[in-house]
């Protein structure tokens, strides 16, 4: 029997690295299994994020976030950024990312436009996310 499909929103970002092997070794390790803070990874989960991937290359990062249908970004941002260790967070991991130390998430973090899928039916701004099933 094939599990019923839920639909979900997903986002996709880009942010650089500091080109620096070292540092990039450190930021994955950081981000290694059972590394990442869990008050960070309850947060996320807390405002909608269903789940979160990160890949690498070279030193520019790419995320995929899969959100609740009802996910609205800016006000699900603003929300975690204010979440227990939040700020303490992104300034810890700040001193590996091309990026202002005080920055939140919200401006290091920067959404990509999608411009091609498989059979795409629909186009959708990338702040509003792109409705999957």
């Amino acid at each position: 029997m094939q599990k019923a499909l839920k639909p979900y929103k997903r986002y996709c970002k880009t942010l650089k690295l500091v080109d620096d092997p070292q540092l990039i070794e450190a930021y994955k390790a950081v981000h290694a299994p059972g590394a990442a803070w869990p008050e960070i990874t309850a947060g996320m989960k807390a405002v909608g994020i269903l789940d979160m991937e990160i890949y690498l290359h070279g030193n520019v990062l790419f995320m995929i976030m899969d959100t609740v249908p009802d996910f609205e970004h800016e006000r699900a941002m603003a929300a975690l950024s204010k979440m227990s260790r939040q700020a303490e967070w992104e300034a810890f991991v700040s001193k590996f990312q091309h990026s202002e130390p005080n920055s939140a998430a919200k401006d290091k973090w920067q959404l990509m436009e999608r411009i091609y899928e498989l059979d795409q039916q629909e186009v959708f701004l990338a702040e509003n996310g792109q409705v999957k099933v």
